[in-house]
């Protein structure tokens, strides 16, 4: 089984190329995002161990990237950040684990076990919706072949309704999953960015997929 490991802390990656070695793996080892990408992309792997704080490119964007190449290999995100917004970000890009260090190596090497054993399907990672479709990866929104331009704030709203679509939402929910967690601010934001969303993915096409649900939230369906 190989694996393709890509760590920029050296030490650490010599610890774990042993280890994992010494487990039967064979492992290649890259310490930059770039190096991490070309070699994702060049070679066959079982899984690939992805660190997020890599210099040169970043983890999020090499595998926004694999994934954009569809490039399905199974990857594990190993990271020192522990946010759930993480966690969420890398598995909406396509992730299919994520350890926070520091980690137990024998966890490590069960998962990636498992990871192997559920290996590389193909999946689409394109969110649609009726004529509108959301790309995660890339980071897109099309009504349609027409492109909608969001801001992060629009995006991440929508990504949310999307996948929660035909389901009334409440205000509290919305807030909980789209807002950072330290927002204190009033709940009627959510009301001005339903209003900013639907003046881009409504209003210009002539459709009415986002709904108000009078005292219980909002609901988006299909065209």
């Amino acid at each position: 089984m190989r694996i393709l490991l890509v760590e920029d802390e050296k030490t650490l990656a010599d610890t774990l190329r042993r280890g994992l070695a010494n487990e039967g793996f064979v492992v290649d080892v890259t310490h930059d995002g770039v190096s991490g990408l070309w070699a994702a992309t060049e070679n066959p792997y079982d899984v690939v161990l992805l660190d997020l704080m890599l210099p040169l490119k970043n983890g999020y964007d090499v595998l926004r990237e694999m994934r954009s190449r569809s490039i399905w290999t199974p990857v594990m995100m190993l990271t020192a950040k522990d946010g759930e917004y993480d966690q969420t970000d890398a598995f909406d890009l396509g992730a299919d684990d994520y350890l926070t260090k520091p980690f137990s190596f024998l966890v490590l090497v069960a998962r990636i076990r498992a990871l192997i054993r559920r290996g590389a399907p193909e999946r689409p990672v394109i969110l649609s919706l009726g004529s509108l479709s959301l790309d995660p990866v890339a980071r897109t929104v099309r009504r349609g072949a027409e492109p909608i331009t969001l801001t992060p704030r629009e995006y991440g709203l929508l990504q949310y309704l999307m996948r929660r679509h035909d389901q009334v939402v409440s205000k509290a929910e919305i807030l909980d999953n789209v807002w950072d967690p330290d927002f204190d601010g009033r709940d009627n934001v959510v009301e001005v960015y339903i209003g900013y969303l639907r003046r881009k993915i409504d209003s210009p096409f002539g459709v009415q997929t986002l709904s108000t649900v009078r005292g219980m939230g909002y609901r988006l369906t299909a065209d």
